[in-house]
């Protein structure tokens, strides 16, 4: 779908990222693109609550730039990773799996920038519910400077090896900036392949 007036297709966007910036400045900077992309696109953000690290950076950037931004943490997890004040609203959770089925009942699409484990591990379960058919919602990668190649090098190992079906492949899309990501994911195509229905998770809230 286009967009119209500049506004998105997606009111707001859960983006995964870590509580680290990394060793290069490549990746603040592509945190700092994409919320201005999501800003210029009038799209809100969802994320992981935290303040410090490409957390911060995002979710500075598109609470500066007028948008809504619901941030999601555990409790245990708020002297870790929120420094000073709180950015937007900031919702707590007992556990991390209340803080992801949060994070993907709020959100219309999905975007995972660099990051550890822990953005490796949402990042895969909300590719998994995909396949599942928990959900329909797109979900994007943004390889900043070949950050990803190495995983998306695996996804396709797992095709060739006949582990992930070819039509499942296409559950992610991936750019290496911010504004070829949105582009793609606006123009994404629901993957239908689902292990199960849609419909027997009775989930509707996941969308």
């Amino acid at each position: 779908m286009e967009e119209t007036n500049g506004r998105s297709k997606f009111a707001r966007i859960c983006v995964f990222c870590g509580s680290n910036s990394g060793h290069r400045k490549v990746f603040s900077d592509a945190a700092l693109d994409l919320g201005k992309e999501m800003v210029q696109r009038k799209i809100d953000l969802v994320y992981g609550g935290g303040s410090v690290g490409l957390m911060g950076l995002i979710s500075q950037t598109v609470y500066n730039g007028g948008c809504h931004v619901l941030g999601i943490i555990p409790i245990a997890l708020m002297p870790v990773e929120i420094s000073g004040s709180a950015v937007g609203e900031v919702r707590t959770v007992l556990d991390m799996h209340e803080r992801k089925a949060a994070m993907a009942r709020e959100a219309d699409a999905f975007i995972a920038l660099p990051g550890g484990y822990g953005t490796m591990e949402e990042l895969l379960e909300i590719i998994t519910w995909a396949q599942l058919g928990i959900h329909k919602k797109p979900i994007g990668l943004l390889n900043v400077d070949g950050y990803y190649n190495s995983l998306l090098a695996l996804f396709d190992n797992g095709v060739q090896e006949g582990f992930i079906k070819p039509g499942a492949r296409g559950i992610v899309v991936s750019a290496p900036t911010a504004k070829e990501l949105m582009t793609k994911m606006e123009e994404y195509a629901p993957f239908d392949e689902h292990v199960a229905p849609h419909e027997s998770w009775q989930m509707e809230q996941l969308g």
